[in-house]
């Protein structure tokens, strides 16, 4: 039977040593690090040959039904020679720090104690707490994988193997965070993966020093080469088929421990705009599709500014039908083009954040009744014209055709810049704003390498699966902006 053993327990199990630099540490020491943990349980066996083993592990942190299987059960009527001999599972390993011990202890493993051979071992056995695997919610594709990384990182790198089951692909563990003990993998293809992104990668984890990390994207941060952008430089996604594209490509994966969200590198600014599904479409729709989203992510961005450009400074340029459908919209409103702008531009987004943050089946509820209710009580009311309202819907729909949400989050913010500088100086101020996002987007990086590749620098061959998708069969080497190892992407066969 198993019993508590206070302070006053058997002292020849309580004080058997772990060596720490030279330093005997009994088990009383562990108790001392342990205390006020109400889930720490020290508890003790007596197997057939009166042998007394003593066991702790933390209760909330391990699977209770493999510790009876595994180890209570062979312990009961064991034979072997050493205690670790008996134990039927093959996580085992020997304790001889306390420092080993107690991070042993927090993973979820479960310490052992031999008291003739003066002997510690650490056994593994996680609680196995986990969702299933479901399908994406933010990248949602109609044809191809439905499965999705959870929060169990074993179970993600499972998923990303069996997509690509070879020896080459390497995973390097570490672990970041002084209080979340998170740990981050590090994942490529060894011969295909250009070493120099591999080296930068490693290098930029192992310095990273902070105390707490609960999403990848908190990791990147730490990684990232210009940490004022809007733009992402790692491409987050929780789709383990687009992780092994990636990887196949000669990218890098990160994966965090506890986030189903992983991360790609290096990206590049049209990296974001490719979806799953463009490689399961018939190549010309790929392209179509493609194409669209560029051209509504431009549209997001200047229609609004359009607008007010055209009606505050170069209303000369409207044609003379479409003046006076504008003259008739606004001719009793009582704010400018620009605040009248800013306002619905300001409310949409409140509407957005809320349908977000609503339970689901309330969200797309809010999203209709919300926008439909607002729009037509704010033109009956004087507030906005009927042009500007289905200017921003369009405008709205259109930045939802991005497939990364945080492009589409990056869409606001530079389409409230280029508002302010059409309401400045007209159509002059959005040619600027967009000079001035190709400057910045020129400027930035990812793992050290350009943004805009292969625009500039410019590498032509890669124009095949840049703003169109090119037939897969004539898509025959690799990238030449990502430098991989393995330029061809066929096998020869004899």
């Amino acid at each position: 039977m198993f019993k508590k053993k206070g302070n006053d327990g058997n002292k020849s199990i309580e004080n058997q040593p772990l060596k720490n630099n030279g330093t005997t540490i009994t088990s009383d020491a562990l108790k001392r690090h342990l205390a006020n943990m109400d889930d720490a349980e020290f508890i003790e066996r007596t197997t057939d040959k009166e042998q007394k083993i003593m066991f702790v592990y933390i209760r909330t942190l391990i699977d209770h039904e493999r510790f009876n299987e595994s180890i209570i059960q062979p312990l009961m009527h064991h034979s072997c020679d050493l205690i670790y001999e008996c134990i039927t599972t093959s996580k085992v390993s020997e304790i001889n720090t306390m420092e080993e011990a107690l991070s042993q202890l927090l993973q979820g493993s479960i310490l052992i104690n031999d008291p003739i051979r003066n002997q510690w071992w650490a056994v593994l056995l996680q609680n196995p707490l986990a969702r299933g695997i479901e399908t994406s919610e933010t990248e949602t594709i109609l044809y191809g994988s439905k499965d999705s990384f959870s929060e169990v990182l074993e179970q993600n790198i499972t998923m990303i193997r069996r997509r690509l089951p070879i020896a080459e692909l390497k995973t390097e563990k570490f672990t970041v965070g002084s209080l979340s003990k998170s740990t981050v993998v590090l994942m490529y293809i060894d011969g295909l993966t250009n070493p120099e992104f591999i080296a930068i990668a490693r290098e930029k984890i192992k310095q990273i020093n902070y105390d707490m990390f609960l999403d990848s994207s908190q990791v990147a941060t730490f990684m990232e080469e210009h940490h004022n952008s809007v733009f992402p430089q790692f491409q987050q996604t929780d789709r383990p088929d687009v992780c092994a594209y990636s990887l196949g490509l000669g990218k890098i994966t990160i994966l965090v421990g506890n986030t189903p969200f992983a991360l790609n590198a290096p990206v590049t600014f049209f990296h974001l705009f490719q979806s799953p599904e463009d490689y399961i479409n018939r190549w010309i729709v790929a392209s179509f599709l493609r194409s669209l989203r560029y051209i509504s992510f431009l549209l997001s961005l200047i229609l609004i500014p359009m607008y007010v450009a055209l009606t505050t400074h170069h209303y000369q340029m409207i044609p003379l039908q479409l003046l006076f459908v504008l003259l008739e919209s606004r001719g009793k409103l009582p704010f400018t083009p620009f605040w009248e702008s800013f306002l619905i531009l300001g409310v949409m987004e409140i509407i957005k954040e809320a349908s977000l943050r609503m339970p689901t089946k309330s969200s797309q509820t809010l999203g209709v009744i919300g926008g439909i209710v607002i729009g037509q009580a704010a033109v009956q009311a004087g507030f906005a014209s009927q042009v500007l309202i289905v200017l921003m819907g369009i405008s709205a729909i259109a930045s939802f055709l991005v497939p990364n949400y945080l492009m589409t989050k990056a869409n606001t913010l530079i389409q409230l810049m280029i508002l302010i500088l059409s309401s400045l100086l007209g159509i002059f101020g959005i040619v600027l704003g967009l000079i001035a996002l190709l400057i910045h987007l020129n400027s930035l990086t990812s793992l050290k390498q350009p943004y805009l590749a292969p625009l500039t620098p410019f590498y032509w061959k890669d124009w095949m699966d840049l703003f169109i998708r090119g037939p897969l069969v004539n898509m025959k080497s690799r990238p030449e902006h990502l430098r991989p190892l393995k330029k061809w992407r066929y096998s020869q066969r004899r």
